[in-house]
């Protein structure tokens, strides 16, 4: 689920690959507010995850994001 996550944040919110390293924090990847609201709407659209920018905000990193990706797509 990384590599998924790494993938839409290089590709879709144009961040530096070098920056997605699982022990990363928003702030290190420059993952802004109005950037949570995009990965949230990306992964909800794109991969039927039903995570909200309130549940990204909760996360402390990258590894936080890809990790809660992994139990929300367990209930899908």
């Amino acid at each position: 689920m990384f590599e998924t996550l790494k993938e839409i944040l290089v590709s879709k919110l144009k961040v530096a690959p070098e920056q997605i390293v699982p022990q990363a924090t928003r702030e290190d990847a420059e993952l802004d507010s109005l950037a949570i609201v995009e990965l949230a709407l990306l992964l909800n659209t794109e991969l039927g995850l039903p995570i909200s920018d309130d549940d990204l905000l909760e996360t402390v990193t990258i590894g936080d994001i890809a990790e809660l990706m992994e139990q929300r797509s367990a209930n899908v």
